[in-house]
């Protein structure tokens, strides 16, 4: 009866032990899951701390994942749409940089049709050239609601030229092609050596500005820019995107081939500026002198 005795008392004093224990490990759950439930809502809120209250150091916090800040992290940065959908910001667009004009002859080449002393902004056609590494920066203006051009030829007629051109279309954009001289007729060609292309139009004036490889592949349609080129400009209406007959019969040329790696500064008079410093009219005034002396009694 003893040793029942013994057994029975042991038995009662395990079951108690094992109460204790499980409602300790039950406590610690409770106390845990509590301490997990407030890290969440604390992280959540965007204000992680321990459980102290301390926020702990921003190298050692945990990544947050959650949906929720996520969310508020996404919607503070974008605006929302009439349907409610967030959509990102339009970048900002950096304006043209206005042609520089008093680097002619020094840091670029210049062609200048126009007034004397006319600038990018004011000569009737104008262009500057410029090697940056393995390309040539081009820069154009001129006076039309169309387009302007440059065209590297080898005489100073059109036809069987390399043509680059800067488009003004219908939906205000100013775009640059390139094109071939067929005859009077300039077909566009769809590989374009064009690159870093702005342009802009303004005050009834296309202007813009791009670059172009020196050395090209060998093709029919594109020559090389380190040999010497005749230069011809023209510009002119467009409709609908697509350029027209140019503006005047006979566009200025360059007078001698071109050399990409010498700048100049020329200056072409316009028609209206070519008074009686052109040749022809010096000469005119030379026979008419003789007449009149001849003439007189």
């Amino acid at each position: 009866m003893a040793a029942f005795a013994a057994i029975l008392s042991w038995l009662h004093w395990c079951s108690l032990w094992m109460l204790l224990v499980a409602a300790s490990a039950a406590s610690s759950w409770a106390i845990a899951a509590d301490e997990n439930i407030g890290r969440e809502t604390r992280s959540i809120q965007g204000r992680e701390t321990d459980a102290k209250g301390n926020q702990p150091d921003e190298k050692h916090q945990p990544h947050d994942s959650s949906y929720g800040t996520f969310a508020s992290e996404f919607y503070d940065t974008r605006f929302l749409s009439d349907e409610g959908y967030p959509f990102p910001t339009a970048p900002p667009v950096d304006p043209f940089a206005k042609i520089r004009a008093d680097d002619c002859g020094k840091t670029k080449g210049c062609f200048r049709y126009g007034k004397p002393g006319c600038t990018a902004d004011t000569c009737d056609y104008f262009l500057s050239y410029r090697r940056i590494g393995a390309d040539i920066e081009f820069e154009l203006s001129a006076e039309a609601d169309g387009w302007v051009a440059v065209g590297f030829s080898s005489d100073k007629k059109m036809g069987g030229d390399d043509v680059m051109a800067c488009v003004h279309d219908d939906n205000g954009r100013v775009r640059i092609h390139h094109f071939y001289n067929v005859g009077q007729w300039a077909k566009e060609i769809q590989r374009n050596p064009a690159r870093d292309e702005e342009g802009i139009f303004e005050n009834n004036r296309v202007t813009c500005r791009f670059k172009r490889p020196v050395k090209v592949p060998r093709d029919e349609t594109i020559v090389d820019l380190h040999l010497s080129w005749y230069y011809l400009f023209a510009w002119g209406p467009a409709i609908q995107g697509s350029i027209t007959r140019h503006d005047i019969d006979s566009p200025p040329v360059s007078e001698h081939v071109v050399s990409i790696y010498k700048y100049e500064d020329i200056f072409m008079p316009s028609a209206a500026y070519q008074t009686f410093s052109s040749p022809f009219c010096l000469l005119l005034i030379v026979a008419l002198t003789f007449y009149l002396l001849m003439g007189t009694p």
